[in-house]
């Protein structure tokens, strides 16, 4: 089974997508803050992450720097979640060690489509 850690700290964003996602069967780990998100990247093997990049504690982009930086977080595909969708956002995000990025307000087909493309075929789940 596909395991996402899901790094989000709006209760209706994290309840909205681990609900869709898990239908879609797929785990969810949560993680509510960036330093929660680093924490469980370490401890959870997951096989892809969603992480917003406005986070109390650490922001995203210092928390996807930090997994890129430290040895013992493997390589993880990363899609940031941001409301940020001005000119040169998505450059920011990719440059702070993000794989993909996904513009809010969520649209859950597009998304389920870039998971899909980052994680390897075998563990993402039958549709």
């Amino acid at each position: 089974m596909t395991r996402i850690l899901l790094v989000e700290d709006h209760e209706e964003i994290w309840d909205f997508l681990s609900r869709r996602l898990q239908r879609r069967g797929y785990e969810v780990v949560l993680a509510h803050d960036g330093q929660d998100g680093i924490e469980k990247a370490r401890g959870t093997a997951p096989d892809i992450i969603l992480l917003d990049m406005n986070l109390p504690v650490i922001d995203g982009w210092t928390a996807a720097r930090t997994m890129r930086a430290d040895s013992s977080i493997p390589r993880i595909p990363i899609i940031a979640l941001t409301a940020h969708a001005m000119s040169g956002d998505r450059e920011k995000t990719l440059a702070a060690g993000c794989d993909d990025y996904h513009a809010k307000p969520v649209d859950f087909s597009k998304l389920l489509g870039q998971i899909e493309a980052l994680v390897p075929q075998s563990s993402v789940p039958a549709q």
